[in-house]
């Protein structure tokens, strides 16, 4: 789980439907965005999951909104995103959320 500052922030909740294609170029493309997002100014950190059925939901973490659209029009993030379109998603959704207050536990 990310350590996410004090104070607000932005989140990047990314949901997607996979489609049934099996391609080993899928995971060598997400290692090589979650490696490069983390270069980017701003960047916070990310929590990811899959789940049954092709279903990822992937959140990232940002200080601000101008670091978001940095992201976005990354030129290698951009061929990413078409490569998305084109053969790996049935459907996506990206939802950009102001986090105004973060608590938790964390057991022994």
């Amino acid at each position: 789980m990310v350590d996410t500052p004090d104070g607000a922030y932005y989140a990047v909740i990314f949901s997607a439907k996979r489609t049934n294609r099996d391609e080993p170029q899928y995971d060598e493309m997400v290692q090589r965005m979650l490696a490069l997002a983390t270069q980017q100014p701003g960047f916070i950190g990310f929590e990811s999951t899959h789940g049954a059925e092709g279903f990822e939901i992937t959140v990232s973490y940002w200080r601000d909104i101008p670091s978001i659209r940095g992201w976005r029009q990354h030129a290698d993030h951009l061929v990413a995103q078409a490569k998305g379109r084109s053969t790996w998603y049935e459907r996506y959704r990206v939802r950009v959320c102001r986090v105004e207050q973060t608590y938790g536990f964390q057991g022994l």
